[in-house]
């Protein structure tokens, strides 16, 4: 028991650190090789949560396929994005946000009249940051709020004029390894420059308010929006395409823009054209525009809605990483059973419900840090104990084998069905049988204690195998004989009959044994058997800690007493006439097979006398 207590102790210890191990990383940022898992669980729950109602502050006017198929080509030249611009300007939008990438110079006039779109109202220009490395580490460095922004090889911003009439933010997303937008970083460097993303300017502009930056959070005005590592904004979906309010710049084109989602509204301008290639997989649609994902991010910064994931979220997920494989493991130590099996499942079944439920509210646990945290223990810990259970099996296995050859085999084998068994003493009829070698004692000092103990294994042996044949009972070796039984553990018929048939099978038996023992051993040694039924007190004999099963009363001292009768007859065998009558063998039969007897016998210690057969040779088998 102890040490079970002291394997559970350590398990749980492994368990904690193995947890807190894996929270701190997740603390610093770099469980990549949990990106998969975590990202199909987020769809997952993205799924289950369902698709829910964009707020109505940002309208998409999109560059789609009407609009190219009216222009003729695709991308559509300046001049026509600045009749798109100017015909939005005119419906007094809070910001126009032209989610395209204008990095290379067109004709001037085009360029020129874009410009002049662009100064009619408060606009933003896409830039994009090029990194040297496909992955950015980013470092969780609380000394400094601007220490984990993600660092840009160079930024590719729009040409001049462009750029002179309108802000610049950074368009890039972050992605996970199946492609699906996560977050969209609000900050990056350059250099000595520090860039605001494409969203966060355009938020910016339309509150009238520059932002705070801080460790985990960006002060937009009166709102405080929580951020991840590295200053990034985590991404939920509404649903999918056409989702936030979209219209086809057609309309625009056509001098039919409804001022119904444009007027006080933020308006993104970007591309849906098919074959664009600006288009991510998400939860809802596989193909969602890339517009759509900016238009979301644009959204949780003015309102507020996105789901909530910074140090104080990880803090929590540090937690259910190092308690949950805590209370599996516990679990699994405190009851390997259906019961312990049910709570482990209760357990996950609750923190399901709680992952589940804080991300319908919100607050984007982790999903897979706790599986990560919880399965290797859990499943070592299991494994452990089942080698460890098997491992004890085969001692407990190996140590029934030797109590089974201490303690009659069928007796134990019953025991192990009935632990009840002979509780109390039981009263009822049995045969007995007691053989024993004589001359024994002087051989023993003749030839030694090796050569004496061989001897008794072989004759043990012999009697080993007799007794099952006819299904006895060996009750207990005793010096050079044994004590048999035939009525234990239950009573039969045919115990009488058994035991006639026994006792002649050890005559037999022994009489050959004898004979192929060398002369200086066989020459000097004899057996007899006394056998006897009737009444026997079945019972436990000894304490609380050693107990053997025996058969008591006037029976058993009868069949010993027989086997002096056999030995002062000069015979072998020595049986009671009520073994044979129970046995069902008239006088008549008995006398047939020259039996010598009934002999009306005087045993020692008896009041009266015996009827008594004797049979020189051992019965015929």
């Amino acid at each position: 028991m102890r040490w079970l207590k002291l394997q559970t102790l350590i398990a749980l210890v492994l368990s904690g650190l193995w947890g807190g191990f894996l929270g701190f990383e997740h603390l610093r940022g770099n469980m990549w090789f949990l990106e998969r898992v975590e990202a199909t669980m987020t769809d997952v729950r993205s799924l289950v949560r369902g698709q829910t109602p964009a707020p109505s502050l940002v309208t998409i006017v999109a560059i789609d396929d009407a609009t190219a198929q009216q222009e003729g080509s695709y991308p559509l030249s300046r001049a026509s994005l600045a009749r798109i611009v100017d015909a939005i300007a005119r419906l007094k939008p809070k910001v126009i946000a032209v989610d395209m990438l204008l990095v290379d110079p067109g004709p001037e006039a085009g360029d020129q009249a874009l410009a002049t779109a662009l100064r009619q109202t408060k606009s933003v220009l896409a830039a994009a940051a090029v990194f040297s490395t496909e992955k950015q580490l980013i470092p969780d460095d609380q000394g400094s709020p601007l220490s984990a922004v993600p660092d840009a090889e160079r930024l590719l911003l729009p040409v001049v004029p462009l750029a002179d009439a309108a802000a610049v933010g950074v368009v890039n997303v972050s992605t996970d390894d199946s492609g699906t937008p996560r977050f969209v970083p609000m900050l990056f460097r350059s250099g000595d420059r520090i860039e605001s993303s494409f969203p966060l300017r355009v938020a910016t502009l339309a509150t009238g308010s520059d932002p705070e930056i801080q460790s985990g959070l960006i002060t937009l005005g009166n709102r405080e929006i929580p951020t991840d590592i590295g200053h990034v904004l985590p991404l939920t979906f509404y649903g999918p395409r056409g989702t936030i309010h979209t219209i086809s710049a057609k309309a625009a084109l056509d001098g039919n823009l409804p001022a119904e989602g444009i007027t006080d509204h933020i308006v993104v301008l970007g591309a849906t054209v098919t074959g664009g290639g600006d288009v991510f997989p998400t939860p809802f649609d596989p193909v969602l525009p890339g517009v759509e994902v900016i238009a979301t991010a644009i959204t949780h910064l003015m309102v507020g809605d996105g789901i909530v994931r910074d140090r104080a979220v990880r803090l929590v997920d540090c937690g259910f990483a190092i308690v949950l494989p805590m209370i599996l493991v516990g679990l699994l130590a405190w009851r390997r059973s259906v019961i312990g099996l049910t709570m482990m499942a209760l357990v996950i079944i609750i923190w399901v419900e709680i992952n589940v439920a804080a991300f319908n509210h919100g607050i984007w646990l982790s999903a897979a840090l706790p599986m990560a945290a919880t399965i290797p223990p859990v499943l070592i810990f299991g494994a452990t104990q089942l080698w460890l259970g098997r491992r004890q099996a085969s001692v407990f296995a190996a140590q029934s084998e030797q109590l089974q050859r201490i303690q009659a085999p069928g007796l134990a084998q019953w025991l192990a069905a009935n632990p009840g068994f002979l509780a109390e003493p039981v009263q009822q009829d049995a045969a007995v049988i007691f053989i024993d070698l004589s001359g024994f004692t002087g051989l023993s000092e003749r030839f030694g204690p090796e050569a004496t103990r061989d001897l008794l294994s072989s004759f043990y042996q012999l009697i080993d195998d007799e007794v099952a044949a006819c299904g006895g009972t060996i009750i207990n070796f005793m010096g050079d004989g044994a004590m048999i039984l035939f009525g234990l553990p239950e009573r039969t018929e045919g115990d009488a009959a058994n035991a006639v048939r026994c006792s002649a099978r050890l005559c037999n038996r022994a009489r050959d044994w004898l004979e192929a023992l060398p002369k200086p051993m066989g020459s000097r040694i004899g057996f007899k058997v006394g056998a006897h039924f009737g009444t026997v007190v079945a019972s436990r004999l000894g304490g609380g800690s050693r107990q053997q099963i025996t058969a008591t009363g006037d029976t058993v001292n009868i069949a010993s007493r027989l086997m002096e009768v056999a030995a002062s007859n000069h015979m072998e065998l020595a049986l009671s006439d009520e073994l044979l009558i129970a046995a069902g063998q008239g006088r008549a039969a008995l006398a047939s097979r020259k039996l010598s007897g009934p002999l009306d016998t005087q045993l020692r210690g008896r009041i009266g006398t015996l009827a008594i057969w004797l049979w020189p040779d051992g019965l015929p088998q």
